[in-house]
């Protein structure tokens, strides 16, 4: 292996991802609230301007890693694979954690596992930022996804309770437009961050900016956030995101450790390791829902046909976004020699072509939900293959070169990353669209770390491949193209598998 250092990128979590899967697992909640009567007037805005606090962070640092990550990888000599498991890690994390972290919030109150996680990703930001080896860096990657799952999902719950609901509108569109905002600022602070190196501190910066904002939320949110929590007493079911989180690193592991061990018996091994996992995994799942339980996991929904084509085309969708980004990154700073701060505005037409067109898929989604995913697949696959013509000559394209392919890119992923979920859940029976809208969310996690996984693990063999020096612009700009061919037949195949969903979302049937 070529003793270079890679940086990584995207988590593959989705800002308008979270948000439209967060909402499907509190959908079937309502009806099951405590008798909490909701906040008015200031109190309802400082309480809202808490968790807009709490959800910022969340979302910026899936994002702000993007550009600091070559800085990271030079200070601690992350290998490749290290580099990609700082990002999975998160991902995966984030996936188990999103789940359980919602049925915690209704039973235990809200208030309290939004303060329990906000809490532990301040801590584990902090310990990101003293991180002395690459291993440790990866653990408390985890550390912070996990928390942020048990976060993240009180945020709807805390807007119910915090506003009437003639002003949850107003409430869930400023937390859009946070989401909108950590998608453009993410990539622009951290390459900052890096570049002008305050204090000496680097790219530890990135993550010590989480701690005062943390206090600072924590400190007004002891005040002002009102307690709610479901009338349900069923427990969360944390044995069932124990067994699901460790068959897929199972799975995963033997995956982007390729480059280092090869394919070993051992590999096969954690290959059939994963498999046996995942089995019992769905074994113990089916008994809880024999004996009533509420799982992780029902396997009942799978005998839906368009919940189960739906998940086949979120793998394909969210596969593709997490690895485009960790490797457009490493193209654009190892390859082309740009700064942290040039990556982030290269970047940033992504982040801006999203936000352009999410309002207009959110509008339309009633009436022609399946054609914008469509539409939205084919337009991410174009600009992928638009950006492989760029470069895979093996010089430099110029800035308006990516930012225009960029931004096609966007505008795809803004028709259809908002959308995905509620077009999958339709037709889902009412008391069944809570764990429905969970297993997907965690199924985008696990599609974004499999990406990663796979097409990162092509990316880097193939730019050590490349030569035996340096692999410079030619090897990384081959290698990158390789990815950019292969994420565009992901879109097409998504884009053909999301023809057999529904065609536009008419609801959860209510039963």
């Amino acid at each position: 292996m070529a003793a270079i250092a890679h940086p990584l990128t995207s988590s593959g979590h989705s800002v308008a991802t979270i948000s439209a899967t967060v909402a499907g697992m509190t959908a079937s909640q309502t009806s099951r609230e405590g008798a909490s009567a909701p906040v008015s007037g200031t109190g309802a805005s400082v309480a809202l301007l808490v968790v807009l606090f709490g959800s910022f962070m969340d979302l910026l640092d899936a994002t702000i890693v993007t550009v600091a990550a070559p800085a990271i990888a030079r200070d601690l000599g992350a290998g490749d694979a290290q580099i990609q498991w700082t990002i999975a890690a998160y991902v995966l994390a984030l996936g188990a954690g999103l789940i359980t972290g919602g049925r915690l919030g209704d039973q235990y109150g809200r208030k309290r596992l939004f303060t329990i996680g906000l809490t532990g990703f301040m801590l584990a930001s902090a310990l990101c930022a003293l991180a002395a080896d690459p291993g440790m860096l990866i653990g408390m990657r985890a550390a912070q996804g996990l928390t942020a799952g048990i976060m993240v999902p009180q945020v709807f719950g805390i807007i119910r309770a915090s506003f009437a609901p003639g002003e949850r509108a107003k409430a869930f569109g400023a937390y859009g437009a946070v989401q909108g905002l950590a998608s453009v600022a993410g990539p622009l602070l951290g390459g900052l961050l890096v570049d002008s190196d305050p204090f000496g501190l680097g790219w530890r910066t990135i993550f010590w900016i989480n701690v005062p904002v943390s206090i600072l939320a924590l400190t007004i949110g002891a005040k002002a956030l009102p307690e709610s929590r479901s009338t349900s007493t069923a427990r969360p079911d944390l044995l069932g995101a124990l067994l699901a989180a460790a068959g897929s690193v199972l799975l995963l592991l033997p995956i982007i450790q390729t480059e280092t061990w090869g394919w070993t018996w051992a590999s096969y091994a954690l290959l059939a390791a994963g498999i046996i996992v995942l089995a019992i995994f769905l074994a113990y799942e089916r008994r809880l829902a024999r004996r009533g339980n509420e799982p992780v996991f029902d396997p009942a929904l799978l005998r839906i046909r368009a919940f189960t084509i739906g998940l086949s085309a979120s793998v394909l969708f969210f596969g593709g976004i997490g690895s485009f980004f960790l490797t457009l990154s490493v193209y654009l700073q190892n390859g082309t020699d740009r700064t942290a701060w040039e990556t982030g505005l290269v970047i940033l037409p992504y982040a801006l072509g999203s936000i352009v067109t999410s309002g207009l898929g959110v509008a339309l989604a009633a009436k022609a939900g399946r054609a914008l995913l469509i539409t939205g697949s084919l337009t991410i696959a174009a600009s992928q293959l638009i950006l492989w013509a760029i470069v895979r000559d093996g010089t430099d394209p110029g800035y308006w070169h990516l930012a225009l392919a960029l931004f096609l890119g966007g505008l795809g992923l803004g028709l259809a990353a908002p959308i995905l979920v509620n077009v999958v859940l339709t037709g889902i029976p009412g008391r069944n669209a809570g764990a429905a809208g969970g297993v997907l969310s965690t199924v985008n996690q696990i599609g974004g770390a499999i990406g990663i996984a796979v097409l990162g693990t092509v990316f880097f063999t193939t730019v050590t491949g490349s030569t035996t020096d340096a692999p410079g612009l030619a090897g990384h700009g081959h290698a990158l193209s390789v990815v950019l061919v292969v994420s565009a037949v992901l879109y097409v195949m998504a884009a053909l598998v999301m023809l057999a969903l529904p065609k536009a979302t008419a609801g959860h049937v209510d039963q």
